[in-house]
């Protein structure tokens, strides 16, 4: 199984998929509702994205992996989420260097949090198989979009926080191009739901959770195969997901394949 190096050049790629995912997701809920001030803006090669307050999308992407930010280009980001009311939070890769980290510190920015960035070359991505059963996967189409968003919210069930998150985004997902939803079924009743998203040839993997009472029975590794299958069809050659590190999530991810490229941390400011 040959993996890309774990180096600035697939920091780039994958990094640029997710703040393209995001971005494009910013425009939407602008699109859908104005009035919520959705916006991004491009500083020194990031992706800067506000799409409210409270929203974990609020932050940047790609900050120092294609241009090294200045104190100006730092300020203008600084001043992008202050002048919205929201808290300065960027997510950086440890491929951009012990610079940006020591320009981060001495401006007050502290760790907030962690996310593993696994990946898998789409060629090595068959898994062995779907689980013996009776779940079945399928990409949904326009008339399914209220029951996959239901299924999503049901399985996130435990997260009380982002209810209404995730209950505005699934409206916000459907208008996002390059986004597709999948649904598996067993026995004919919604049981898990995720999102894939292409850029790049480059497939994110996101969203993906089980209702409660179907757990423990194989939907998420059938939806998993499904969105792989599904992304190698579309011409993809790399996929990628992110993970809480040491959570079963990461560790599900990779029993099947895939790898930590690195691990991102969350900067916010003080």
């Amino acid at each position: 199984m040959s993996f890309p190096l774990s180096d600035l050049a697939l920091a780039r790629r994958l990094e640029r998929t997710e703040g393209t995912a995001n971005k494009l997701f910013v425009d939407a809920r602008a699109r859908l509702n104005p009035e919520s001030g959705a916006c991004w803006i491009e500083a020194a090669g990031a992706y800067a994205m506000f799409d409210g307050v409270q929203s974990p999308l609020t932050q940047t992407f790609g900050l120092g992996l294609f241009e090294t930010p200045g104190d100006e280009d730092l300020a203008a980001l600084e001043r992008f989420f202050r002048d919205r009311g929201a808290a300065v939070q960027h997510e950086t890769s440890p491929v951009a260097g012990h610079e940006l980290v020591k320009r981060l510190v001495e401006r007050g920015y502290h760790p907030l949090e962690y996310t593993s960035v696994l990946y898998q070359p789409i060629a090595a991505a068959g898994i062995a198989g779907t689980p013996a059963g009776t779940i079945h996967v399928h990409r949904i189409d326009p008339s399914e979009h209220d029951v996959w968003t239901r299924t999503l919210v049901e399985g996130w069930s435990n997260a009380a926080d982002l209810g209404d998150f995730l209950h505005e985004a699934g409206r916000v997902q459907a208008l996002v191009p390059g986004a597709h939803r999948f649904l598996a079924t067993e026995d004919g009743r919604p049981v898990a739901a995720g999102g894939l998203f292409i850029h790049d040839t480059v497939a994110l993997l996101a969203g993906a959770s089980t209702i409660p009472s179907a757990r423990q029975r194989g939907a998420q590794l059938a939806l998993l195969d499904a969105r792989l299958r599904w992304a190698a069809s579309a011409g993809c050659d790399l996929a990628m997901m992110g993970a809480l590190p040491g959570s079963g999530s990461q560790r599900n991810a990779e029993r099947n394949g895939f790898r930590i490229a690195y691990t991102r941390v969350k900067w916010i400011l003080k």
